[in-house]
């Protein structure tokens, strides 16, 4: 299945993939387009069930995910790109760093986990999304997603608890069961991209000890701890994060030009 994708930049620019986080869309990434546009082709995709990507009938494995952003990348001709993912989209990522090496260059995780206890809470998420809707799940995410300050914010609540309401309630379930099953950490040592890991120390939901297990198996990773920062780090911590992507990013411009010497 081909994902709903906008692309943005300079074409024949290296191309940065950005993926969704559970009970985002696209529009996650609204801060980071403008800063990353300029130097780069920019590829956005909806996760299945989000945003303009139909659900499929679950249930859903990181393998499906990461399959879909292979079928993206070959739809577009692209034969390697970069990587950044929040959260879901950040083990989407680890996936593909581990079974798709050759086509990821660079790799950024932002708070995100290679595997997410307790278990049987995220299968509980998926039942109350089936049952009541996605609409139910907006209160306790945004609380979650954001300090309180940004969380009671009206242009904050109405944005994103419309996107979260929007998801499919079985697209959401089956990338919760996703979740649930999540267990990437054998694989972490394997990773050969170069990693940048991001985490919010005022996360709840992937704390900073995610991120620095993460940083401390995958080798050669970075870690970089923000505060004054929630699970969507890269909304609320835009700027930094901007300039913490950029800088990744930039490093295999820096090293072809220096190669081409």
């Amino acid at each position: 299945m081909t994902p709903h994708y906008e692309l943005a930049g300079p074409e024949g620019a290296e191309v940065v993939v950005l993926s969704n986080s559970l009970g985002t869309d696209l529009g996650l990434w609204d801060a980071q387009l403008p800063a990353l546009s300029e130097r780069f082709r920019v590829l956005r995709y909806d996760q299945r069930g989000h945003g303009r990507t139909p659900a499929t009938p679950g249930p859903y494995d990181l393998a499906d995910l990461g399959g879909d952003v292979l079928e993206l990348l070959d739809h577009l001709d692209v034969e390697r790109a970069h990587f950044a993912g929040v959260s879901l989209g950040g083990m989407t990522g680890m996936w593909l760093a581990e079974h798709a090496p050759q086509r990821l260059d660079r790799l950024a995780l932002i708070c995100t986990s290679a595997e997410l206890t307790p278990r049987q809470a995220w299968r509980d998420r998926a039942a109350q999304a089936r049952r009541d809707g996605t609409a139910s799940m907006v209160d306790g995410s945004l609380g979650r997603w954001f300090t309180p300050a940004l969380a009671a914010e009206p242009d904050v609540v109405a944005r994103f608890g419309a996107a979260l309401a929007a998801c499919d309630d079985e697209g959401y379930a089956s990338c919760a069961e996703a979740i649930a099953e999540l267990d990437l950490v054998d694989g972490l040592p394997r990773i050969t991209a170069p990693t940048l890991v991001i985490a919010g120390r005022d996360d709840p939901a992937t704390p900073p000890p995610h991120a620095e297990r993460i940083g401390a198996a995958v080798p050669g990773a970075r870690v970089e701890i923000l505060p004054g920062a929630s699970h969507l780090a890269n909304v609320e911590r835009a700027e930094t994060v901007n300039r913490l992507l950029l800088h990744h990013f930039t490093r295999s411009l820096h090293e072809s030009s220096h190669d081409d010497l």
